[in-house]
């Protein structure tokens, strides 16, 4: 299975399962508060507030709700109020966290700290999904955000977070591109040399549960077209579900290129936690962070690793 669109995986959520428990950190955030209450009325999420109360309750007023008809837990501190986050999904009450009007730092370093017990034993990575008017379907990549420069055992253990996130959306055996900046093998390039032994690995059925390219252009990943034009054979080429990046700059500037120049709609989360965080920038909009909810609520299923 593959989605189009977005709008299509809300409604594949919304039919198979009953709403996610998500705690937003330092909830006195507009647009944070705008997406979750969206997201509150398509079914998806149940939310527990957390942050300075008298802040969250003039915002629910704004926003034409009432304050009363939500759990808000006052904690001003946005550290404090992380910790209590993670506090609540080591008793079971919380499947999901939200990033709120705190800053990224602020938050990755209580979800780090191994004090929070939230680590696993996989390297956590960042997933972005975008919705491209000229793409067949949703495109995911990884990893845009946190992993500057990973090694191929990095690789293989953001490839996996991400392949297991897609699977619990529902996409069966998702096609995956592992970037280089040509398809043909080169020694002297280590992406190259990565990405082959990323697909040496799945081949091997050490990397399980998807479909390995790689070395492979970002032209023959998504484009039918040059495929045809190259004469490339492969299942993966022009209709990859996931594309895994050589490194963090390379996949933020395709990201923002995207969205920016070819319209695309953003959804992102880091995985590799106990629960997924949703951690969108300040400068998403309301529609970014609900698709980013819509996307972790998605992708709970069966990501707990000891």
């Amino acid at each position: 299975m593959s989605f189009a669109h977005f709008s299509e995986l809300l409604e594949h959520i919304r039919a198979r399962r009953s709403p996610r428990r998500l705690a937003v950190v330092a909830a006195d955030d507009p647009h944070a508060l705008e997406a979750v209450l969206d997201a509150v009325r398509d079914g998806v999420v149940e939310p527990i507030l957390i942050g300075d109360a008298a802040a969250i309750a003039i915002l629910l007023r704004r926003l034409g709700e009432r304050p009363d008809r939500f759990r808000i837990e006052d904690v001003a501190d946005p550290t404090a109020a992380a910790r209590r986050a993670v506090a609540l999904v080591h008793v079971g009450e919380v499947d999901l966290l939200m990033k709120g009007r705190l800053e990224t730092a602020t938050l990755m370093h209580v979800v780090v700290d191994r004090s929070s017990r939230l680590r696993t034993a996989r390297v956590m990575s960042h997933l972005a999904v975008l919705e491209i008017p000229t793409y067949h379907k949703l495109l995911a990549i990884t990893d845009v955000a946190l992993n500057l420069a990973p090694d191929v055992e990095q690789k293989h253990q953001i490839t996996l977070n991400a392949v297991e996130a897609l699977a619990a959306m529902g996409v069966v055996r998702p096609k995956v591109a592992v970037m280089a900046a040509a398809e043909e093998l080169n020694p002297k390039h280590l992406d190259s040399l990565d990405a082959a032994e990323l697909k040496r690995r799945s081949l091997a059925g050490d990397l399980p549960g998807c479909l390995v390219e790689g070395p492979i252009s970002y032209d023959l990943a998504i484009d039918r077209e040059a495929v045809t034009l190259k004469r490339y054979a492969s299942p993966v080429a022009g209709d990859a579900d996931l594309l895994v990046v050589p490194g963090l700059t390379a996949g933020n500037l395709l990201v923002k290129a995207l969205m920016f120049s070819a319209g695309a709609k953003f959804a992102g989360l880091v995985l590799g936690a106990k629960v997924p965080v949703v951690m969108t920038s300040r400068s998403s909009t309301a529609l970014d962070k609900q698709m980013s909810i819509v996307l972790a609520a998605a992708a709970t299923r069966e990501l707990v690793h000891g």
